[in-house]
C-alpha cells in the first residue's frame, strides 16, 4: 500500500502542537539549560564498578593476580573521567533549581567539585568490597539451595540490587543528586527490588528472592537482617505542612535491628515503628506499630475451603471440605 502524502502533510501542524504543550507545560521541560547526567552513561559507570568488584565474573576473562592490577587501573581511570562529568552536571543542576543569583553560580568550578567527589568515591572501594562480601556470604548462609559463593555472585537478583544500592548509598552520603536515584532505579527495573539509595543497611544483609521487595529512604535496618519476597518497609503517612505540601526529610520509614527476619508479603510501615533484635515477622503481616526483640508475629492460622468435584479421596462428590491449616 503507497503512503498517502496527504496524511503527512499534516505533520507539521501536529508537530507545532506539541511544542506548543513545551510552552504550557514547562515542568515536563529540560529546554536551554545545563546538560543532565546521562543514564547511558550510568549504566557503564555501574557495569565497570561491577567488574571491578567481582572481577573475572563477567566481562573479562583470564584474570588472574599478576595482570588484574592494570585491568583495575584502568578501569578506574575511566571512572575517574565518566564520574567527573556526570557527578559535575548533576551539581550544576541542583545548583540552578535552588540558586537566586546566577552570576554567583557561574563562578563555581563544579568540575573540580565533581572530581574531588569521584576521587572520594572511588578511594571508598575497597570498604564497599568488605561489605559485600558480608551480604555474599549471607546469601550462601541464608538458603540451602545455594551451592557456592560463585553461585550467588552469577544468579541472586538480591546480591545484584544490594551491590547497586551500596554504591548508590556513598555517593547519597556524599551529596551526589540525581545519580545515585538513576543507579537504584536502574537495579530495580532488573530486578524488581527498589531499594532507595538514602537508606541505612548494615553488613550480611540478605534478599531472599527478592522481587517486590521495596525499602524507604528513612529506612534503618541492622547488621544479619533476612527479608523475602514481596515486603515493603514502607511509609505509613504523609506529613504536610499548612499549605498542603509534602514535609520531607522527616523519619518515614521503620527501623529494623539486628538478626530480624521478614518473611514474603509482610509490611512494616512507619517511622516510629521499630522491630527489635532477633525478632521473626510472618508472611503477609500488615505491622504499623513496634515489637520488642525476640519477638515472632504471625496472621492467625487460616481456613482452607477446597471444593471436590471429582476426586473421592477429598470426600464425595460435590462436597466441600474445610481444612485448618
Amino acid at each position: 500500500m503507497a503512503t498517502d502524502f496527504r496524511l503527512k502533510e499534516q505533520l507539521p501542524e501536529l508537530t507545532e502542537q506539541i511544542v506548543d504543550t513545551y510552552r504550557e507545560i514547562n515542568s515536563m521541560n529540560h529546554l536551554g539549560h545545563c546538560p543532565l547526567p546521562r543514564k547511558e552513561t550510568i549504566r557503564s559507570v555501574l557495569d565497570d564498578l561491577r567488574e571491578i568488584i567481582y572481577p573475572g565474573y563477567e566481562r573479562r576473562e583470564g584474570l588472574h593476580i599478576a595482570n588484574v592490577t592494570y585491568h583495575v587501573g584502568d578501569l578506574i581511570d575511566g571512572l575517574h573521567d565518566k564520574l567527573t562529568t556526570q557527578i559535575a552536571r548533576a551539581l550544576s543542576h541542583e545548583a540552578r533549581l535552588d540558586a537566586s543569583d546566577e552570576s554567583a553560580m557561574s563562578r563555581v568550578d563544579y568540575e573540580a567539585k565533581g572530581q574531588a567527589i569521584a576521587v572520594d568515591f572511588l578511594q571508598r572501594i575497597p570498604e564497599i568490597r568488605r561489605v559485600l562480601a558480608t551480604d555474599v556470604q549471607a546469601a550462601f548462609d541464608g538458603d540451602p539451595a545455594c551451592r557456592s559463593h560463585d553461585e550467588v555472585i552469577f544468579c541472586y537478583p538480591g546480591l545484584e540490587a544490594v551491590t547497586v544500592f551500596r554504591l548508590a548509598h556513598v555517593l547519597w552520603e556524599l551529596g551526589v543528586p540525581f545519580i545515585p536515584r538513576i543507579m537504584t532505579e536502574h537495579a530495580h527495573n532488573k530486578t524488581g527490588i527498589d531499594i532507595h539509595p538514602g537508606a541505612t543497611i548494615g553488613p550480611y544483609f540478605f534478599i531472599d528472592h527478592g522481587t517486590g521487595v521495596v525499602i524507604g529512604e528513612t529506612c534503618e535496618i541492622g547488621s544479619h537482617v533476612k527479608v523475602y519476597q514481596g515486603v515493603t518497609l514502607g511509609a505509613l503517612s504523609f506529613p504536610k505542612d499548612t499549605d498542603g505540601n509534602l514535609v520531607r526529610g522527616s523519619k518515614r520509614h521503620p527501623t529494623i535491628e539486628d538478626r530480624v527476619v521478614i518473611y514474603a508479603n509482610a509490611t512494616v510501615l512507619g517511622g516510629e515503628t521499630v522491630i527489635g533484635h532477633d525478632a521473626v515477622i510472618g508472611s503477609s503481616v500488615w505491622l504499623t506499630h513496634s515489637v520488642t526483640p525476640h519477638t515472632t508475629v504471625t496472621m492467625e492460622r487460616p481456613t482452607l475451603r477446597i471444593r471436590s468435584e471429582q476426586n473421592p479421596e477429598w470426600g464425595q462428590e460435590g462436597t466441600q471440605v474445610n481444612y485448618e491449616i
